[in-house]
């Protein structure tokens, strides 16, 4: 199959060929004129010669007068300049021409054979962008809708949709890191590598898209909603009866611990509310619409809940695994403490013998965090995941001062104290995004997901980093958009616009890619 690029080119050669040969017939009229010339002015000589002999012999008998040769001389002069005029008007035309067609081509062209206008990389890296966070809504998105159908329908049915949502998955994940890789400065060619960004993000969209519609057959929400609809139904009453134990959950944590231990979850609750009134509105037209038989609307109004719903089990359960996580970081903190206030005391040994190298300095700083922490255990309420956190880290610096394989393996064992603060940052920083994805921009998003791979080879330490500073620039994203809630018509609008569960078109997003995704996404009565 020939390319529209070739095509393309096939019919720029074809008319160049015709410009050409237009060129060279008129270069050849041109020269025929000039050879042309020398006989034309031998005829018009012989012409005028024979009419100057007739005259003189008809005048004769008058007394010999001459018949003028300066009026012949005069006309034969005249014909002469005609076409040398013709020729050296044809060559001005030419010229002109050529000089015009040469400077079109010179603002038109991009490489030396021509093409479109250069794209200037702003605006690729614009792009690139913007297809990242697209492609990254169409992934979060069918993975909502993913869970909602294999909780109704099992495995087996959704495999051939889970295993398109993990090869996009895979896809957008490579896309990130060469991202990220770009944000540091790695790659030398930075058009090359936005360029492949994009590719890896269209390929993603495809897999989603060309599942799409069978998708919508095992659903069949237009056709028989009624069953997803009483799902549906099921999922909000239960959500709805834990939401006041959370409320509690969250008042326990903000009373026994410091303030920054509960901060990742700040705001849960209402939010989760606002969702779940959103979600309520929706499946009570749900309900009507099908009670009027309209399938359509039924389904609109359907997967909107089903999205708020999700959403609303998103951040209810964020606040009961940051309870578990902070309880299991309190339980451990003794032990490591313990354990790193053994390391110094062998640390302080070897500055005995050795006192050189990074050792010194990382004994000092370690016994400053300890001294910290302890205070802090000591004084009242603390935050036990970042005190667990400052404690391995103190011990991990302690270990890599230290030669010798004790020394990797007591580090390899800290690391283990690390993965809980870790794991804990990577999922509080997801879940903000996931139910804040209609504000949050590509930086944060590539910072998450490069902290999510991180954390997935077990780099602890970076996933961790990566994962505060996602967070960090999510909130401020966020912030510059404003506060969504009472800002849409409607009740919990504004928190659905937020979380991306109402598109730019009053309807929902669905399972699929940027070709897809926004298939019902049609104003809802």
């Amino acid at each position: 199959m020939t390319s529209p690029q070739s095509r393309n080119r096939s019919r720029r050669a074809t008319s160049h060929i015709a410009v050409r040969v237009a060129h060279a017939v008129l270069g050849g009229l041109v020269a025929v004129g000039w050879l042309m010339l020398p006989l034309a002015r031998a005829g018009d000589s012989d012409a005028a010669t024979v009419a100057r002999n007739v005259r003189v012999a008809d005048e004769a008998g008058d007394g010999g007068e001459e018949a003028g040769d300066e009026p012949g001389q005069d006309g034969t002069a005249t014909g002469d300049l005609v076409l040398p005029l013709v020729a050296v008007g044809a060559a001005a035309v030419l010229a002109t021409y050529g000089y015009a067609r040469r400077k079109r081509r010179a603002r038109t062209r991009t490489t030396p054979g021509g093409g479109a206008p250069v794209v200037p990389i702003t605006e690729i890296a614009r792009q690139a962008r913007e297809l990242l966070v697209e492609t990254d809504d169409c992934v979060r998105t069918s993975t909502e809708e993913l869970r909602c159908v294999r909780s109704q329908f099992g495995d087996e049915p959704v495999k051939p949709y889970a295993e398109a949502l993990a090869s996009a998955k895979s896809e957008l994940a490579t896309a990130f890191r060469l991202r990220q890789q770009l944000d540091d400065g790695v790659p030398e060619d930075g058009r090359r590598t936005l360029e492949t960004i994009a590719l890896h993000c269209t390929e993603a969209g495809r897999r989603l898209d060309s599942e799409a519609a069978g998708f919508d057959l095992l659903r069949g929400l237009e056709h028989d909603a009624a069953t997803a609809l009483g799902h549906a139904e099921t999922r909000f009453r239960e959500l709805a009866a834990r939401t006041p134990a959370t409320e509690v959950t969250f008042g326990d944590l903000h009373e026994r611990y410091a303030p920054s231990a509960s901060l990742p979850v700040a705001g849960h609750v209402e939010q989760a509310k606002d969702r779940l009134v959103f979600a309520t509105v929706h499946l009570n037209q749900a309900r009507q619409s099908l009670d009027r038989d309209d399938g359509g609307k039924a389904a609109v109004h359907l997967r909107v809940a089903e999205g708020a719903v999700d959403q609303a089990a998103v951040l209810v359960d964020g606040v009961d695994r940051l309870a578990a996580e902070l309880a299991a970081a309190a339980k451990e903190l003794p032990a490591a403490l313990t354990g790193v206030a053994a390391d110094l005391t062998e640390a302080r040994g070897a500055l005995v013998t050795t006192g050189v190298g990074e050792l010194p300095g990382r004994v000092a700083h370690a016994e400053s965090l300890l001294a910290e922490v302890r205070r802090e255990t000591a004084g009242g309420p603390y935050d036990p995941l970042d005190a667990l956190r400052r404690v391995a880290e103190a011990g991990i610096g302690l270990a890599e001062a230290r030669a010798g394989e004790a020394s990797e393996e007591r580090a390899r064992a800290l690391l283990d104290h690390a993965l809980l603060p870790a794991r804990s940052a990577v999922a509080a920083t997801a879940d903000f995004v996931t139910t804040h994805r209609g504000a949050v921009g590509c930086e944060a998003r590539t910072r998450l997901a490069e902290a999510e791979r991180h954390l997935a080879r077990s780099e602890v330490r970076r996933a961790d980093v990566l994962a505060r500073q996602a967070r960090e620039l999510a909130e401020r994203d966020v912030r510059a958009y404003g506060h969504p809630y009472g800002a849409a018509e409607g009740a919990g609008a504004g928190g659905a616009v937020l979380g991306g569960i109402l598109l730019s078109g009053g309807g929902p997003a669905s399972f699929g890619g940027p070709r897809t995704r926004t298939r019902r996404a049609t104003p809802a009565d």
